[in-house]
């Protein structure tokens, strides 16, 4: 008994130590962040920085608006976890309630090899394969368009395209998990009372995995938000607004960009966007979370 008291006792103080590891993580990247980033902000101003649409750091006047790059995020987040996300629901429905032993075990194989891609090899094959093919529907969308900047491919739209396929592999993991942990009664009353297969899977097990659902919906848009590389490669890199055939540069994709030869206040004002970007992910979680929350309180 003393011995299993023991090993309890560690166990706890062990969890315990990594639960406070974690939360002074949280606020020390917190505290880091405003730290650098507060400065600019103050310097540049609020209303400068986030609602002008003009960025020339290294200009004779240097401008310093994200206006665009903010709306470019919102716009690609948006739009691929409206895609994304149906798409990953759809699957995980098709592995855990309607695939077969073997053709299940082979779609989860898949989903795992998407996951463990590396997002380089997405931008590398967006930037070879997807740009050249919207370059060649840009062509035919804007011949004769004298007014159009052609961008080669490398616009809002490839970017959404790429956003949308490397969020996939985590909405199915976490919805086809969170659909299998449905109890099996809740099929059978179901189907018991005259449901056909289809009426059970969208009315009686959805709903009750809708929790597990959301937690992949907002882990997709943490990935959505956080992505940089990829984006660097298949968006462009212009600060434009975000319409579809418009070269576009996103928030992580700004840092990326020029973090690496930005000196004084042009530096300051990228860990101020970091800033931006950190604080922008926090309220999508917390909004999301809450939603969940919510839903799970009204379940009960």
């Amino acid at each position: 008994m003393k011995k299993k008291a023991f090993i309890e006792k560690t166990a706890r103080t062990i969890f315990v130590a990594c639960a406070v590891v974690a939360i002074f993580a949280v606020c020390g990247i917190t505290l880091y962040m405003f730290i650098k980033g507060a400065p600019a902000l103050m310097e540049v101003g609020v209303f400068d920085l986030l609602f002008k649409n003009i960025w020339k750091p290294t200009a004779d006047t240097p401008y310093y608006g994200i206006g665009y790059i903010v709306l470019a995020s919102i716009v690609g987040t948006t739009t691929s976890v409206l895609l994304g996300v149906p798409i990953g629901l759809f699957t995980a429905v098709f592995i855990s309630e309607m695939a077969g032993k073997i053709t299940g075990n082979v779609e989860r194989s898949a989903i795992e090899l998407l996951a463990a891609i590396p997002s380089v090899i997405y931008g590398l094959i967006g930037m070879m394969v997807l740009n050249p093919l919207m370059f060649g529907l840009e062509q035919k969308i804007f011949a004769g368009d004298t007014t159009h900047q052609f961008t080669g491919g490398a616009n809002m739209l490839s970017a959404i395209i790429v956003l949308t396929i490397m969020i996939l592999p985590t909405v199915i993991s976490v919805s086809t998990s969170s659909l299998k942990a449905v109890s099996d009664n809740l099929r059978a009353a179901s189907l018991a009372l005259g449901a056909t297969k289809e009426q059970t899977i969208f009315k009686v097990v959805i709903p009750a995995a809708k929790s597990g659902i959301l937690t992949g919906a907002v882990l997709g848009i943490g990935r959505a938000l956080g992505e940089a590389m990829a984006i660097n490669m298949v968006a462009g890199g212009a600060v434009n607004i975000p319409l579809p055939f418009n070269s576009v540069r996103t928030l992580t994709t700004q840092i990326v960009s020029e973090m690496g030869y930005a000196q004084g206040l042009h530096r300051q004002v990228l860990f101020t966007v970091g800033l931006v970007l950190y604080l922008f992910i926090m309220i999508v979680n917390y909004v999301l979370l809450k939603a969940r929350k919510a839903g799970v309180d009204n379940d009960d």
